[in-house]
């Protein structure tokens, strides 16, 4: 008796010794293969941060379909997770727009929302009848923290990808953007970068839109290097774009020293010269090589612009007139080769999970010599259907006939954009500084382990000028389709600049288990069967078995 007593209490006992211990420990365990529910070190160091109550609404509600509830179960998953390494400063409320019964008081709401810059998606679901039904929904959640608010929108529209994909990327860059937004409003500290001037690059306005959209990172500077060779040191980075003019060695010495000191560079740089006026009035011009004196040092930084021009099938359609001259004018959509469609790196946080990036004229990024100490990774490239235009060449609208013949386009997938990282040498290693050059500090002929990204074409950061109007960056007006040019400048300068690893969160992947619908139509008599008899008989044999050694036991 004493004994069964013993044995009835010593798991009590262990149960509550192990609910005691636990109180004073936290840890959670992620059994999933992809580890879909566990969140970065960096992440949980964050939330240590968030030391005042923040309040986050979901708007994402209502009746979803499966791909749009799985989103917004991963969301509020993430969220508590979240809430839990904050010390519970963070609230979670929910918002259901289509609750509103009245339909006035709705369609004040929907405007409400829309005003503060969500935009609403639509839902085209077939109801059990055949019938299409549709409904509005919110895929945002809005943050609030010290009088701040921050919209955060969950889906990430790629180009060319289904629904469930495109719902499947917003998962994967689900933790991602919801920190980022979380960073945007918890940290105080200032970080520079710089746009350099003096060489001929693209004015404020033609990186208007590009700049507003860092300014939520980075103060964002402008101007000529001068002859102070420190001028570059509280800069993060700084970004060289579309330069036209040669650099002065000078110049050069500051951005080497600047490398060889840990500073980060995106080099947006033009291989070719082309008269663009000239190409506009007369439909001709000449292409010869771009000299910019910068041959030397990207050399000794392990890449070369090559000289060329690179046409491509997949490239963006213009408006061409096909009408006989003296008739009236009639436009046709015509592909234009020297504005290719660049490919995208899946493997790399900066050109993960992006649209195709729109160039314009773009040359080739080809990578030299043998430096053990630098990593290169590619980031843009051409499709495999490209044909290398060599310089001096003459560039003329009406005579494209080529493009038609065999062979033509025989090249592919041709670098235009790579990231380089590690130990650099320097272009001024065993060499006099220049002349004229103030605040020097002790030269370096190797650099610390930092990053530079280059990119062969100056058009990818330039933003359309409409009269007055800044046309967004990568939107094509005549195509109306937003390219992938934004973020792929805004995530360069993140990564250039990312010192605890935040960009890495971008390559996150979460596996897809899609049904085959198809099977799932012809075979749906068949499963509905298994799914509602094969219960019942596993039930009747397990009764059956138990019964039967129990008549054994004690009979």
């Amino acid at each position: 008796m004493v004994k069964n007593i013993y044995k009835n209490i010593i798991p009590v006992f262990a149960t509550l010794i192990l609910v005691v211990v636990s109180s004073f420990f936290f840890f959670r365990v992620d059994l999933t293969s992809d580890k879909r529910y566990s969140i970065a070190p960096q992440t949980k160091l964050l939330m240590q941060r968030v030391t005042e109550p923040m309040e986050v609404t979901v708007y994402l509600n209502g009746n979803l379909n499966p791909g749009f509830l799985r989103l917004r179960n991963a969301t509020v998953e993430l969220l508590e997770e979240l809430a839990i390494y904050a010390n519970r400063n963070i609230t979670i409320r929910y918002e259901d727009v289509s609750l509103i019964e009245s339909v006035g008081k709705r369609q004040e709401k929907f405007a409400e929302l829309q005003a503060k810059g969500l935009t609403p998606a639509m839902l085209n679901e077939r109801d059990k009848d055949g019938k299409i039904v549709q409904s509005i929904i919110f895929p945002w959640i809005v943050l609030s923290y010290n009088n701040r608010t921050l919209p955060v929108n969950l889906i990430k529209d790629v180009y060319g990808v289904s629904r469930e994909e495109s719902l499947n990327i917003s998962i994967e860059n689900l933790e991602f953007e919801v920190t980022d937004a979380i960073r945007q409003l918890i940290l105080n500290d200032v970080r520079k970068i710089a746009f350099i001037e003096g060489h001929g690059e693209l004015s404020e306005d033609d990186t208007f839109d590009i700049s507003k959209t860092l300014s939520k990172y980075f103060q964002v500077d402008r101007g000529v290097l001068g002859d102070d060779a420190s001028v570059l040191n509280p800069y993060k980075a700084i970004i060289i774009a579309k330069p036209t003019a040669p650099f002065s060695e000078s110049d050069k010495y500051i951005i080497d020293q600047y490398i060889m000191n840990g500073g980060k560079v995106l080099w947006l740089v033009e291989g070719v010269k082309i008269a663009r006026e000239e190409l506009s009035a007369t439909g001709v011009s000449p292409a010869i090589e771009m000299d910019l004196n910068l041959n030397d040092m990207f050399f000794r930084y392990g890449v070369r612009i090559n000289p060329v021009l690179l046409q491509d099938v997949q490239s963006v359609n213009i408006p061409v007139n096909v009408a006989p001259a003296g008739e009236s004018p009639q436009f046709e959509p015509m592909p234009w080769f020297y504005a290719p469609l660049l490919l995208t790196s899946y493997a790399h946080p900066v050109t993960r999970n992006i649209a195709e990036v729109k160039a314009d004229f773009c040359s080739a990024v080809e990578l030299v010599g043998e430096n053990a100490g630098l990593s290169a990774n590619l980031l843009l490239a051409t499709s495999d259907n490209t044909h290398v235009v060599r310089t001096p060449a003459t560039i003329d609208l009406n005579d494209l006939a080529d493009v038609n013949e065999p062979d033509y386009f025989n090249m592919g997938y041709i670098p235009v954009a790579v990231s380089l990282e590690g130990v650099f040498s320097s272009a001024f290693a065993n060499r006099m500084q220049p002349r004229g050059v103030g605040n020097l500090l002790p030269q370096r002929s190797q650099s610390v382990a930092t990053k530079q990204i280059i990119v062969a074409d100056g058009d990818i950061i330039r933003n359309e000028i409409a009269g007055n109007e800044i046309i967004p960056l990568g939107f094509d007006r005549y195509m109306n389709r937003q390219f992938g040019n934004k973020d792929f400048i805004c995530n360069s300068v993140l990564y250039l600049t990312d010192e605890d690893g935040w960009m890495n969160l971008r390559s996150r992947t979460v596996t897809l288990g899609l049904l085959n619908k198809q099977l799932i139509k012809s075979k749906s008599t068949v499963i509905q069967t298994l799914n509602i008899v094969l219960p019942i008989v596993v039930l009747l044999v397990f009764g059956f078995v138990y019964q039967l050694i129990r008549k054994r036991k004690y009979t």
